[in-house]
């Protein structure tokens, strides 16, 4: 029978045998993998969340709209295009899948911070742009009279979409529809359009609205 003596030496050598086996066979890679995978994934959804570069599809219909005539076709031409369902943005760019939809982005917010969707023949759609032009802003809005555009029953389609507002006139600051008239005449009795148009990028030259 093992003295006691010898029984604690044998307890002692296989509890430090056991420990030099974990410390050199066990995958510490693994826990590794696990706690670098957490790190990363924190990081991932900060870094989404500081740095979102999507360009929303209202940046294609922009780039269409505020382009030359001859893109009204892109939109009045696409016999199976259905304006009511999301459109990816080449097909605003009659399908240049070369342009670089950032650099659009911002180049689009920079010379027309502000855009008017109107109507030529619409009381209320005047009655916006005669308050806009009191601002004597720079760079003036940028009007687009849907009416008198090929593609205006597709561009009212689209702008109910994607701006939730679906009358004219629908008036566009850096991407982001403020609503109609109304809402225009409103934010100026509150003395808060003229701010808004300043953070927006367009520069008022009059006194009006402060």
């Amino acid at each position: 029978m093992a003295s006691p003596v010898r029984r604690r030496r044998f307890i002692i050598g296989s509890v430090l045998l056991a420990g030099i086996l974990f410390f050199f066979f066990f995958p510490w890679e693994i826990l590794f993998s696990i706690k670098d995978a957490n790190i990363s994934r924190a990081s991932i959804t900060r870094l989404t969340k500081l740095t979102r570069t999507e360009v929303g599809e209202i940046y294609g219909l922009l780039h269409l709209a505020t382009g030359d005539n001859e893109q009204e076709h892109v939109l009045s031409n696409a016999v199976q295009l259905d304006p009511t369902q999301p459109i990816d943005l080449p097909f605003y760019a009659a399908g240049d899948a070369s342009l670089d939809w950032s650099k659009e982005r911002n180049r689009i917010d920079e010379e027309y911070p502000v855009i008017v969707f109107s109507k030529t023949y619409c009381q209320f759609s005047r009655r916006a742009k005669e308050l806009l032009a009191s601002y004597e802003l720079q760079p003036p809005p940028k009007i687009i009279e849907v009416d008198i555009r090929d593609d205006g029953n597709v561009i009212k389609h689209l702008l109910t979409r994607l701006t939730k507002h679906s009358t004219f006139p629908n008036v566009i600051l850096r991407g982001k529809s403020i609503g109609g008239s109304d809402r225009l005449q409103e934010l100026h009795a509150q003395k808060s359009l003229r701010k808004l148009l300043e953070d927006a990028g367009a520069l008022p030259l009059s006194n009006v609205g402060k």
